[in-house]
């Protein structure tokens, strides 16, 4: 693989997209879509103008850095005031629709793969609960949705991979340690440990690096170009440096944003300046190399089995669980479908898929895993683009 051709590829799709995106978008046509399909387009799959290997470093690191960043500036972007009063409907989405995703995911899984493992089951249900708000831009970033929607729709993509993520770690060391069960609690200790540490690294950070930001304001000590690098900066840090102190770095990069977005108006324009820009790059960029990569080498592995498990990641084993955790909530059904539905899979999964590659080293073995997960991101790059605009149209009209 050359990675300065794919380099150079990714330049002149970018002008090309670049050049005709404010016309796609009246089609519904997304970035996402249309990076996905150029990867499609020159890969072996299609031109076979080059091809990158799935599990190559800085595949990893691209997408890595993408979804830090996507947490980072989507927390930022959140009313911490308005999460204070409305913080019930995305507790009932991570801490009750969740694990019912995940277990319903799992039994779902068990009877279409009869033949796979159980511990293969469980990782194939997590690796397809984070959820990616990207995917729905329209409908997290348009004012004629109600921000407390749109609001419980960011949060819960924001804070669902970091919670499901050490859950796929300690799974994936069960099944290359050859285990196919276990009574060791010891995984439990291991989630809130991450979840704690990273939450509290990311806020701290989040919180003193933009005191420290509007103090260097105050006394003219920065330059005003080096106020959009500052929060960058510290979403990386705090994802590094919780991940060096027993945290997880992607809850880490969420809280230090929804700290720094929240103490710091200037620091809020800042990163939701970055976010439009170079952010949309990195995201973009991941689903041009999951076209070009994901997509050829699991290509022989599709099934029908695998279509069918794909369609009901998105549609039953998704809007079930939330429509249970929504009960309650005094949600009309229509509210409660329209956030079941936007619950795309995206750069989560295929960060974890990578993960999971880069942790066992080969595919051979986990073909149906791999499969799965690549059918169901590319269907919900589709769908959920092709819907977001008009539903969130449809949405707003009926919710005056």
């Amino acid at each position: 693989m050359d990675e300065h051709i794919v380099i150079l590829i990714i330049a002149l799709v970018v002008l090309l997209y670049g050049y005709i995106s404010k016309a796609l978008i009246r089609f519904n046509i997304s970035g996402p879509m249309m990076f996905t399909g150029f990867g499609l387009l020159l890969s072996p799959f299609g031109f076979n103008i080059t091809e990158v290997e799935v599990n190559a470093e800085f595949v990893t690191i691209i997408v890595e850095i993408a979804l830090v960043l996507v947490l980072f500036a989507d927390a930022a972007l959140l009313d911490l005031n308005l999460l204070k009063q409305s913080w019930k409907i995305p507790a009932r989405l991570l801490f009750i629709g969740l694990p019912i995703t995940v277990v319903v995911g799992t039994f779902a899984a068990s009877l279409i793969f009869p033949d796979e493992p159980m511990t293969y089951m469980i990782l194939l249900a997590l690796l397809l609960t984070p959820t990616d708000a990207a995917l729905g831009k329209a409908v997290v970033s348009d004012p004629k949705v109600p921000q407390k929607i749109r609001s419980s729709i960011n949060v819960e993509s924001g804070l669902n991979d970091g919670i499901v993520f050490p859950i796929v770690l300690t799974v994936v060391a069960m099944i290359t340690s050859g285990l196919t069960h276990t009574q060791d609690n010891g995984w439990m200790v291991y989630v809130v440990e991450q979840i704690v540490f990273g939450a509290l690294i990311g806020g701290a950070l989040g919180y003193i690096g933009t005191k420290l930001t509007m103090k260097a304001i105050e006394k003219c000590w920065m330059e005003s170009n080096y106020q959009s690098l500052i929060p960058i900066a510290l979403a990386i840090l705090s994802f590094y440096l919780a991940e060096s102190c027993a945290g997880n770095g992607f809850i880490a990069a969420f809280f230090a944003g929804l700290y720094a977005g929240n103490t710091c108006e200037k620091a809020r324009q800042h990163i939701e300046n970055f976010a439009e820009a170079e952010g949309e790059l990195f995201v973009l960029v991941s689903f041009f190399l999951f076209g070009l990569a994901f997509v050829p080498i699991t290509l022989a592995h599709i099934s029908v089995e695998v279509v069918i498990y794909a369609l009901l990641s998105l549609t039953v084993l998704r809007i079930i669980p939330v429509m249970i955790s929504l009960i309650g909530a005094k949600l009309d059904l229509a509210t409660m479908a329209f956030i079941a539905w936007f619950g795309p899979r995206g750069i989560a999964s295929i960060l974890y898929v990578l993960i999971v590659a880069h942790e066992i080293g080969e595919i051979k073995g986990f073909e149906t895993i791999y499969a799965v997960v690549t059918v169901t991101v590319l269907m919900s790059i589709f769908a959920h683009g092709i819907t977001a605009q008009p539903l969130a149209n449809w949405y707003a009209k009926n919710h005056k």
